[in-house]
């Protein structure tokens, strides 16, 4: 494979909401470079992006990909990243690994929270942005309410079009360049630009766009600015110039535009990559620390020792685990160790490989810049640092989000359970924003992620990659129950005589309820010899196997005292067991008539919201019991901290959604356990009996 010189090469990534055209545009790069003889098309399932079968079937990209193209003398890798909220984190973890941001928008719709999100981490990150509105020969396509809705959403730099469209919806047929001052006209499938004349009934609009523009990038440079000033033209080279700039600091963003199904203004798009885009020389130096926790650096250079990002895992179950892998310092080639800083432990890299599309070609050497595919890494996961053992960097891993749906999950054919750890390990590994748990209390496997879609795709690849068929329920709340009064001198005895040996033991207690969180506390108060002393852990044993299931409903049993103050024994017939026993019925026996209640999970839950939803997630809270704690303001958004009952919150992800139409997000953790409401507690305890006697029949 042809070695590209650094600061020929370009990464770039195709960012924004699900739906406005990225993987298309991407596809209509591929096809107008050559690398594909027919344009690729995600609605017919023959994108060279979108090839895992989820992605096919739901016509929407789910994973992030990578292809590489040949335009003039630049080599360019784009990087095609899904737009759907429940697959944000394979778009954030793109965005660490590329050196510019296409954010695409479509020209027959306004900007939604996924183009506003990604808008935020390029800026965050320092990554040069281009913003280019699609599908202008779309129905309904309206250039500049696109633009407008851009310039007023999306927040901190200026942003400019470079670029006006000739026509809109069927009418569109090419692309105006102000900096050029030049019109393009597309007349054939071709995708081929012919210059022409400016129309004439846009000359004037053009004219009023090209000074602004010009106005707007001469400010980045004072010396520019002082000399356009004093009424010196300044050249197209030297705007050129201030736009790269501008581009670079953050300051500002060039608007292009065009049509991927139509090929129009793709070829100038692709001229634009390779004239201002920054090649991976020009990224920032990335930061990590080394093994004594000392924070260090390495430049984007072929000079610096070898340092690598692994962005992304794919876990094939014949080839095995694929780690995609951003190289951010030096190179390096097949058949070396290295260290994996992360795990600290060696890896051997065996071949090294290109990506295009789900194809994997042989590459030899991996160089700054490059992003390649290193197959069958042992240790390795999305988020490690591969380095050269001699100059141990660990670079910081992108942390996934917060779940907002959980399911407990089980296999549909018995004796599977060995069978849906393993895949969901390996799933797992492939994404890290699934969060596996098994709750100690009800014994089910619980499975955490960001959506239903996001559920649904993780079922249909444990099926498909692992030949493992699963059910689901919601998970069952853990509740617990205590007691409000105290109650002293209960006595238990408990007598069998069966012939031979008999069991005797008689137990005094006295049981106090203890304030919330405060467990159990066992106090033995034995005066005299009515019980000898080596059966006291029998007792305190037997009160704790009474705690695993309480008298209302069977749940577990919570901040509670017991005094054991008497008792009498037998010389012959007591033993362990019968004090065991005995201690079990008696807390029984006390629990009844200490006025037990039960107890649920109480979730801490922060919730940013847009200021126009916030009225109606605060009334939602409010009908779920919820206890407002507190509201902060950030930035647009406001941020409700809040005290709402578990059973009220589990599936909550989706109604936020539908409340804020997507533009609102939540964590949440466990608080602590409160009283039930006495008539909710009623309608549990009779689930809970029902549930026990299904049991019981099946």
């Amino acid at each position: 494979m042809k070695r590209f010189e650094r600061e020929k090469v370009r990464v770039v990534g195709l960012f924004g909401h699900s739906s406005e055209g990225k993987t298309s545009l991407g596809e209509a790069i591929l096809f107008r470079a050559g690398v594909t003889p027919k344009l690729g098309s995600v609605d017919e399932g023959s994108s060279v992006f979108d090839f895992e079968p989820e992605e096919i079937n739901r016509k929407i990209s789910i994973s992030t990909s990578i292809a590489s193209y040949k335009w003039g003398d630049c080599l360019v890798t784009l990087v095609d990243t899904p737009g759907d909220v429940h697959f944000a984190f394979e778009a954030r973890s793109a965005m660490a690994v590329v050196e510019s941001a296409i954010v695409v928008l479509g020209a027959n719709s306004g900007v939604k929270v996924q183009t506003e999100n990604m808008w935020r981490e390029a800026q965050e990150r320092g990554v040069v942005r281009v913003l280019f509105i699609t599908k202008l020969d779309a129905e309904n396509a309206r250039f500049w309410e696109a633009l407008k809705d851009a310039q007023e959403n999306l927040e901190g730099s200026k942003i400019l079009p470079l670029q006006l469209p000739i026509g809109e919806e069927a009418s569109f047929k090419g692309v105006i360049d102000l900096l050029k001052n030049e019109a393009y006209y597309y007349e054939d499938s071709s995708g081929k630009a012919k210059k022409g004349p400016i129309p004439e009934e846009l000359q004037s609009k053009v004219q009023e766009e090209r000074l602004k523009l010009m106005e707007s990038l001469i400010e980045v440079k004072e010396e520019l600015m002082e000399r356009y000033l004093e009424g010196e033209e300044i050249s197209q080279e030297e705007l050129y110039s201030c736009l790269k700039e501008g581009m670079r600091k953050g300051e500002v963003v060039p608007v292009l535009c065009g049509s991927a199904s139509k090929l129009i203004g793709i070829d100038l798009l692709m001229d634009f990559i390779n004239l201002c885009l920054p090649s991976p020389l020009e990224r920032r130096p990335a930061k990590g620390l080394n093994l004594l926790g000392q924070e260090e650096e390495r430049k984007p250079s072929l000079e610096e020792p070898f340092s690598a990002y692994v962005f992304k895992t794919l876990v094939d179950p014949f080839a095995g685990r694929i780690s995609y892998v951003k190289v951010l310092s030096g190179s390096i080639g097949p058949d070396v160790t290295v260290l994996n800083s992360t795990k600290k432990t060696k890896e051997k890299i065996g071949q090294i490989f290109s990506l295009q599309g789900k194809k994997q070609e042989v590459a030899g050497i991996a160089e700054v810049g490059d992003i390649v595919a290193l197959i069958k890494l042992k240790d390795t996961q999305t988020g490690d640092t591969l380095c050269d053992e001699k100059a141990p960097i660990v670079y910081p891993p992108l942390t996934p989000p917060t779940p907002v749906l959980s399911y407990a999950i089980r296999p549909k054919a018995r004796g599977d359970e060995e069978k849906i750890s393993s895949a969901l390990s390996r799933i797992k590994e492939e994404d890290p924003t699934i969060v596996l748990s098994r709750d100690e209390q009800t014994k089910e496997l619980i499975i955490s992620c960001l959506g239903q879609l996001h559920l649904d795709v993780i079922i249909e690849r444990m099926k498909r990659k692992f030949g493992v068929e699963v059910e689901l329920s919601p998970p069952k709340i853990p509740y617990k129950e205590t007691i409000k009064k105290v109650v002293k001198g209960v006595i238990y005895r408990h007598k069998k005589q069966t012939g031979g040996r008999g069991q005797f033991a008689e137990v005094h207690f006295d049981i106090y309820p203890l304030e919330r969180g405060k467990g159990f506390e066992f106090e033995e108060a034995l005066t005299g010899m009515n019980v000898p002393r080596n059966f006291v852990p029998a007792v305190e044993k037997g009160i704790r196997e009474g705690m695993e299931s309480g008298v209302l409903a069977g749940f577990p049993v919570v901040d509670v005292k017991v005094r054991f103050y008497d008792g009498k024994s037998h010389e012959v017939d007591s033993s362990d067991l019968a004090f065991k026993i005995a201690s079990f019925m008696c807390f029984k026996k006390g629990l009844q008539q200490a006025e037990p209640v039960l107890l649920e999970p109480i979730m801490k839950l922060e919730i940013t919201v847009p200021e126009d939803a916030l009225g109606d997630v605060m009334g939602d809270l409010n009908g779920r019991r919820g206890k407002i704690l507190g509201m902060d303001r950030r930035g647009k958004n406001h941020v409700i901290k809040a005290l709402v009952p578990m059973a009220e919150v589990l599936q909550y992800g989706p109604i936020l959604n539908s409340l804020t139409a997507g533009r609102g997000s939540f964590t949440m953790e466990f608080s602590h356990y409160e009283e039930v409401p006495p008539h909710l507690a009623q309608r549990i305890i009779e689930e809970a009996r029902r549930e026990r006697e299904k049991e019981k029949e099946d």
